[in-house]
């Protein structure tokens, strides 16, 4: 089956979970044509042929917060001329691929290209879970307005999608039909990962001039295995019980698995991963991220971890650290197979999409 996948390159963690769904379908024999945006182009080009640049929407952030009229701005800027290149690939692709089902994750041009056209669409993403399933007011308390902005955003940019699979790894009541959760997918250097308990925190942050988380983690008296606070070292420099490493995939991914303990921002993936290998975790959000609050405060009601608005007071990490042991009593618990459960869903979905019973 002709099949026109697309991935919206703001974050890592689309790129992540689509390679995992693009080696299924690749396997399953599909003819795939990708369409991605901004570093999701580079990460998937070097697995798969057929990936196609195109320009995509995305953030400006500063000082762990984002930046509204500098996102806006750049977006405005580029956007000229990224625009017409678009539509420059799409007049291309219809003419060569003619695809016959869309998937979608996250991604607006791909999905504009299925309603022109009365394709069938799928999305699949983690966002989809603000706009479809009913969140407790637990989560939302104290960021109404972000959280309402943020879920009208969501609405209108895959509206009417044919189905919605979106991955978690908490479960709030679904309000939407065509509409399932599934557990989070995790790319296959974290299921062959060794699960095991070692006694380092691993830091993974980009807060460079925080003297006062610095301070706290030397506190804690624990081996800190810190990536992102030195982006320009090429090998591991080390201040007392602090490491500071240069990013290595391999080495980082160990790290997680036999860590103590995750100390991190709110972001969707890496936290999917700590709860897949019972790691508790502290996760920090980008300040004006609803998506990334919604992530860190459901994470702390699961009792997977904590969520802190700043590391700036060093009893925030002294408290974690505390936290940490009832943190592992919850996740002993928690199991998952994502892969294997969507995966199956959306073979399904594309049998009922080329029998023409969607």
């Amino acid at each position: 089956m002709k099949i026109l996948y697309g991935v919206v390159g703001e974050g890592m963690g689309h790129a992540m979970r689509s390679r995992v769904i693009l080696e299924h379908l690749v396997s399953q024999e599909h003819d795939v044509e990708i369409m991605a945006s901004g570093r999701a182009v580079d990460f998937l080009s070097k697995r798969f042929e057929g990936v196609n640049r195109i320009h995509g929407l995305h953030m400006i952030y500063e000082e762990n917060r984002v930046r509204p009229a500098k996102t806006l701005w750049s977006n405005a800027v580029t956007g000229a001329t990224g625009i017409p290149k678009n539509i420059a690939a799409y007049f291309d692709l219809l003419t060569s691929f003619r695809p016959q089902a869309v998937i979608s994750d996250f991604e607006s041009w791909t999905y504009l290209y299925a309603k022109t056209h009365r394709l069938p669409i799928l999305s699949v993403d983690n966002m989809q879970v603000i706009n479809r399933c009913k969140l407790p007011e637990a989560i939302i308390e104290g960021y109404q307005a972000q959280f309402q902005l943020t879920k009208a955003f969501i609405k209108s940019k895959l509206p009417f999608c044919d189905e919605y699979f979106i991955t978690t790894f908490f479960r709030p009541p679904v309000r939407k039909e065509r509409t399932r959760l599934f557990a989070p997918i995790l790319r296959p250097e974290i299921l062959a990962a060794k699960r095991r308990t070692g006694e380092h925190l691993l830091v993974y942050t980009t807060g460079e001039g925080n003297e006062a988380f610095r301070g706290a983690l030397a506190k804690t008296g624990l081996e800190c295995r810190i990536y992102g606070m030195r982006r320009g070292i090429t090998e591991e420099e080390v201040e007392g019980n602090l490491r500071f490493q240069p990013f290595s995939e391999d080495k980082f991914i160990d790290d997680l698995a036999s860590s103590r303990a995750v100390i991190a921002g709110g972001g969707f993936t890496l936290m999917g991963e700590a709860v897949y290998l019972h790691k508790p975790m502290l996760a920090v959000p980008l300040a004006g991220q609803f998506e990334q609050i919604l992530n860190a405060r459901y994470l702390e009601l699961e009792g997977y971890g904590r969520y802190a608005e700043t590391l700036d007071d060093p009893k925030t990490v002294h408290d974690f650290v505390a936290a940490v042991p009832a943190c592992q009593e919850k996740l002993v618990t928690y199991t998952q197979n994502g892969n294997i459960e969507i995966t199956r869903a959306i073979d399904e979905w594309l049998d009922k999409a080329a029998a023409g019973v969607i």
